[in-house]
């Protein structure tokens, strides 16, 4: 399995969730609605999830082992800041 193509939309309001990923697998499956969540101990991502009657979230969609997990959050989160990297920098004052 590949991933052949990434897609971050960064939120821009303040909290801990700051992008919204897609992941394309091997040109032909998508999983839409990755999270990008700061959390105490740096980024990490979060699978697309619902709630269930039971009140908890359940992800959708998921890596089924570590090791396709950390590939998956390494990519997403090198895009991630290669997104920030390419942010336009703005400086109060200027026009």
């Amino acid at each position: 399995m590949r991933i052949t193509d990434v897609r971050v939309r960064k939120v821009a309001k303040e909290g801990k969730l700051k992008a919204v990923v897609s992941i394309t697998l091997d040109d032909e499956f998508v999983v839409h609605d990755i999270k990008v969540i700061e959390g105490e101990k740096g980024l990490f991502i979060a699978m697309p999830s619902k709630k269930a009657a039971d009140g908890e979230y359940r992800d959708i969609a998921h890596p089924i082992n570590s090791s396709t997990r950390e590939r998956i959050q390494r990519m997403i989160l090198d895009k991630y800041e290669e997104a920030l990297e390419n942010e336009p920098e703005y400086v109060i004052g200027e026009m």
